[in-house]
């Protein structure tokens, strides 16, 4: 099965967490490749990221300390298509990842992967229980077919840059 890769290391202030690749993002070989989808843009104009870029350069996140994956690595035209064991496998294999890199944070990019979650499902914004160590932060989906408005969704992305900054400052206040 073709899929998107992990774009993971060790120590991450970041990790963002899809529920599964779009069939057009596996076929662009890209991370939120879809027509319309403005996860690129927000991640920029939110102040997650300090510069702008988009699909074509997915792979230079990690330059800025933060990671791409999926809950379920299979790719599906819709996340009706998924079924209850794709969620438990790709549930296990995220806290193997989770456990491995050890984020600061997690941002969940859709209320559909919050299933990796121990509450299950849940509201946007910051998460009471964390997830191996790492703040949960959910995200409305920045899929052009949502129906939440760009400035709803651009709220939460301010949210989470301020949650990453702020576990940055208490991390570079309390050094190792």
């Amino acid at each position: 099965m073709k899929t998107l890769p992990d774009y993971l290391r060790k120590g991450m202030k970041l990790v963002i967490v899809g529920c599964n690749p779009s069939e057009s993002s596996v076929r662009a070989g890209h991370y939120y490749a879809g027509r319309g989808n403005q996860f690129w843009p927000m991640l920029y104009e939110s102040g997650v990221v300090p510069e702008p870029f988009d699909y074509p350069d997915d792979r230079r996140i990690i330059e800025f300390g933060i990671g791409l994956t999926d809950l379920v690595k299979k790719p599906t035209r819709g996340v009706e298509e998924l079924t209850r064991e794709d969620f438990a496998e790709g549930r296990i294999v995220l806290s193997q990842k989770l456990e491995e890199f050890t984020p600061r944070v997690v941002a969940l990019t859709a209320r559909s992967s919050t299933s990796s979650l121990p509450s299950g499902k849940c509201n946007f914004g910051l998460q009471k229980a964390n997830l191996y160590g790492a703040q949960v932060y959910v995200l409305p989906s920045t899929s052009g077919q949502n129906a939440r408005g760009k400035s709803d969704r651009l709220k939460h992305f301010r949210k989470l840059a301020q949650l990453v900054e702020r576990t940055q400052n208490v991390r570079d206040s309390h050094p190792g």
